[in-house]
């Protein structure tokens, strides 16, 4: 039983660093960018998407696909990049226990 209770005790630790990592994720911010730099898009390491930047010598009423393209591709990578911070950060505090899709 000693042991069981120390598994406890060590699975309510874990639980309690993971609600204490999922708001320093909140506060960690990724980028990418597409187009060379055209279209910018910033994301937490919640997946949120915090803000868009895209260059004016992108944006063209005649060529909207392009634009929308850009931006996609932008959003993609930083939603990305934002899912491997995340798991990095689960990776150090759980020694790379937890299985891969779980967080």
């Amino acid at each position: 039983m000693k042991n069981l209770a120390g598994i406890m005790k060590q699975a309510q630790k874990i639980q309690e660093r993971f609600a204490q990592l999922q708001e320093e994720l909140a506060g960690k911010t990724v980028e990418a960018s597409s187009g060379g730099g055209m279209v910018t898009v910033v994301a937490n390491g919640k997946q949120e998407i915090v803000s868009i930047k895209i260059d004016p010598e992108v944006v063209s009423k005649d060529d909207v696909e392009m634009l929308e393209d850009l931006i996609l591709a932008a959003v993609n990578e930083a939603r990305k990049r934002a899912d491997e911070l995340a798991k990095s950060e689960v990776a150090k505090i759980t020694g790379g226990l937890v299985p891969p899709g779980l967080f």
